[in-house]
């Protein structure tokens, strides 16, 4: 993998290691010379992961929607700042940038891009990996949720065992690095969509 995408919070959270864990990540993308895609903000995780990749002379892009960059919650210090017009857009340029996924902690916005993108995994629209780094156990009551949505027959176990999880970075990239895609599905066919 040259190119992470990450998906993550705009507020720092009430634990100072959400924080801690996201600049680390930022310092592992510079030493293994992973570039970093992002939202372009200056504020809370994101800034966090930004700042562990700049100051250790890495490559960062973000990609921010106009109505943003007007707020001035833009990141003036990037590698390259990519405008998009809308939110969609966003997604899907930070796509097109990435051969890779990792979701941190966040809100609303980071489950929205995460599932979208995990969505698309599951329809066959690309076969990156997807991981979660789940500082203090995050995440572990949506990866319950998850695992009730197998048992309940909404999600097929194959797709949940594509999300890869855990709470250190260099396992994580681990296996992600090592990660086997599922086929893509027969029924669909890329150039339809």
């Amino acid at each position: 993998m040259k190119s992470i995408v990450v998906f993550c919070g705009s507020s720092e959270g009430i634990v100072s290691d959400y924080g801690v864990k996201a600049y680390e990540l930022g310092e592992t993308f510079a030493k293994k010379d992973i570039q970093l895609v992002y939202g372009g903000a200056k504020i809370g995780i994101m800034r966090k992961v930004a700042e562990g990749v700049l100051n250790n002379k890495g490559k960062v892009i973000g990609v921010i929607p106009v109505f943003l960059k007007k707020k001035e919650v833009v990141h003036e210090g990037l590698t390259e700042l990519i405008v998009t017009q809308n939110m969609h857009e966003r997604k899907l340029k930070m796509h097109e940038l990435s051969d890779g996924i990792i979701m941190l902690p966040g809100g609303f916005g980071t489950l929205e891009e995460f599932f979208e993108m995990l969505t698309w995994s599951q329809l066959g629209l690309h076969q990156y990996p997807i991981g979660i780094l789940n500082t203090n156990g995050f995440y572990d009551s949506l990866l319950q949720m998850m695992h009730d949505m197998v048992q309940n027959g909404f999600v097929k176990k194959e797709h949940l065992n594509t999300i890869l999880v855990d709470d250190t970075i260099e396992t994580l990239l681990h296996k992600m690095e090592n990660y086997i895609p599922l086929p893509t599905p027969k029924w669909i066919n890329k150039e339809q969509l």
